[in-house]
């Protein structure tokens, strides 16, 4: 599979638009829909698929050989594109926050499809956007093609920002959990008018997110007016590696009555968040709202390897 397959293997009909029908919600006023990219791919899943889009098709197009890009040790973002950069023929280097640990599911993924992973300490990591530090790895890797940590830059904006175009229903808000605010920016910037986005962080502190929006969206190059959107900033339930109990009950409910499942990361977060506002009266009646499944649901297998799940 190449970088041409890659773009034309995913058809809107597996990401079909749900109604998400639940007791819960009845006499609320409020009709909620899902949009399911955790059906897009099985292993790239999700807004991975998306911001990977572009990223691997650039990589191609300018003859990179190799993928560099960096990750934590359960990030769903290294899963995806060890296994995308194997169908497409690239080579791909993981540089990991932390040490390594042969029973870790996410890391043995990636090895499995070829990721050559290298460990950083947590104060090295953070150099990452560093030029010197880059230039560090392309001395002892040779010459690769960076995608940003969780592909955030303006080609994963790219890709997200053909997510609202697949969608026939009619609706008046987006939700959409976040992390690095790729995925929002893809959303932000196609909005109509009379529709509003609410991005839910799903780690402490999430309001920095509003500057990340804005900086990806120059980044990517794409036009837009003014931005209507904003950030939900307490659904985070103590960050990325936490799962509190009241959490992991809202997800298996929510998944047993509706039968589409959640992860505890981002889109668990960002449902309850969105029940919490519906049962407060938070939304008018009649409202319609989109909320966007951007899958991570291999981020289970990190939550059962720690033992909190």
């Amino acid at each position: 599979m190449d970088a041409i397959d890659y773009a034309k293997s995913y058809k809107p009909a597996g990401s079909p638009v749900e109604e998400v029908i639940d007791p819960i919600l009845k006499g609320s006023g409020v009709r909620l829909l899902i949009k399911r990219d955790d059906l897009i791919h099985e292993h790239i899943s999700g807004n991975k698929w998306r911001k990977l889009k572009y990223n691997i098709s650039e990589a191609v197009q300018q003859n990179h050989h190799t993928i560099l890009t960096f990750g934590g040790a359960y990030s769903n973002h290294i899963s995806a594109t060890a296994y995308a950069c194997k169908k497409v023929g690239l080579e791909s280097i993981g540089i990991i926050r932390g040490e390594d640990d042969s029973t870790n599911p996410t890391l043995n993924f990636a090895r499995e499809n070829g990721m050559q992973l290298e460990f950083v300490s947590r104060e090295d990591y953070r150099r990452k956007n560093e030029d010197d530090f880059l230039n560090e790895f392309e001395q002892r890797f040779g010459r690769f093609f960076l995608v940003a940590e969780g592909g955030a830059n303006g080609l994963g904006v790219r890709g997200c920002a053909e997510i609202l175009s697949e969608v026939e229903e009619q609706f008046d808000i987006v939700c959409c959990s976040a992390g690095t605010g790729t995925t929002l920016a893809g959303l932000a910037i196609t909005l109509k008018e009379n529709q509003k986005l609410i991005g839910f962080p799903a780690l402490k502190g999430g309001g920095f997110l509003e500057g990340e929006v804005e900086r990806l969206i120059q980044e990517s190059n794409l036009r837009h007016g003014t931005l209507n959107f904003e950030l939900e900033t307490d659904y985070h339930f103590g960050g990325y590696a936490k799962l509190k109990p009241e959490l992991l009950e809202f997800i298996n409910g929510f998944t047993e009555r509706t039968g589409i499942p959640l992860d505890p990361i981002y889109t668990g977060k960002m449902m309850f968040g969105i029940y919490d506002l519906i049962l407060k009266g938070h939304f008018a009646t009649g409202t319609t709202i989109l909320s966007i499944h951007t899958g991570g649901l291999q981020g289970w297998h990190g939550m059962k390897h720690r033992g909190l799940v």
